[in-house]
């Protein structure tokens, strides 16, 4: 009889990375040995609210998030999105200047996540929001009102990125390349994935190898699991899920490295020193 495996429940957006990033865990590709895992897929900003009850064992996280959730969960070393001068993007029904949209009503995919804090940095916090499901974005843009209240912008996170063209909406601000070059070249760390502090370090250890594991064998048998991932596309064609797929999981997924690691310190300084995360935290990794 073997002994019970230790259940790890884990959360991550339904969307074509994500799914990418968990297909060999999804769909037991890999031996986890002593591990269990069990899926739920909910949008990042539900993920985000969870984790401050630590429901998951292993959750994606905005790092905007994470700023508030760094006594409850430590950060993988792999499973990090990063926009590398790309990245979450302010559209519009008209090519207006990003100046014009202060003090203006903007549809957010939810305050927690780092979208919403890098626009708060890019525009001094000078605007409204209405927080709306990340796959309505687009459509409450184009329509210019949502639930009865007007909107005049939209932020766009996930798959909108590549395809807010096709509603006729015009780009304002793509905040990867704004945080490009505010920072000097360094990357925008949007999500990453924690695990819960209290399964202890060895259990830490080895989840997040088996994390690094699954996306490798994502990356190794891309065919495959490219094709598993277009299940969670909306709409996306496989060129375009392709080209999502390796904006969000690429060498920066399989570790964060120096370089990496520097952004999400500079993220969280910054998003302190701007007074919008309350106290200064610096980030920890599974060692």
């Amino acid at each position: 009889m073997s002994a019970t495996k230790t259940l790890i429940r884990v959360g991550h957006s339904p969307d074509p990375d994500d799914a990418f990033m968990f297909y060999a865990l999804a769909k037991d590709k890999i031996d986890t040995g002593d591990f269990r895992f069990t899926h739920e897929l909910v949008d990042i900003e539900t993920l985000n609210r969870r984790a401050f009850q630590a429901e998951l064992e292993l959750t994606a996280l905005s790092l905007h998030a994470y700023a508030y959730l760094a006594d409850k969960y430590i950060l993988c070393t792999c499973g990090a999105s990063m926009g590398d001068n790309y990245g979450p993007m302010v559209i519009a029904r008209q090519p207006v200047t990003l100046d014009s949209l202060r003090g203006k009503t903007i549809a957010v995919p939810g305050t927690l996540t780092t979208a919403f804090l890098a626009l708060s940095m890019c525009l001094q916090k000078d605007f409204q929001h209405v927080v709306v499901p990340f796959d309505e974005i687009l459509n409450v843009t184009e329509a210019g009102e949502y639930q009865g209240q007007k909107i005049d912008a939209g932020l766009c996170i996930h798959e909108g990125q590549l395809t807010y063209q096709s509603q006729g909406l015009s780009l304002i601000v793509d905040l990867g390349k704004w945080w490009f070059q505010e920072t000097g070249g360094l990357p925008l760390p949007l999500g990453a994935n924690g695990i819960r502090r209290d399964l202890g370090p060895q259990a830490i250890a080895q989840v997040n190898r088996l994390l690094k594991e699954s996306i490798q064998y994502g990356l190794e048998h891309r065919a495959t699991a490219l094709e598993y991932a277009l299940g969670y596309g909306r709409g996306l064609d496989r060129s375009k899920a392709d080209t999502f797929v390796g904006m969000y999981v690429n060498d920066w997924t399989l570790d964060f490295g120096p370089r990496g690691r520097s952004a999400v310190t500079e993220l969280l300084r910054r998003g302190h020193a701007a007074d919008i995360i309350p106290k200064l935290v610096v980030p920890e990794f599974v060692s």
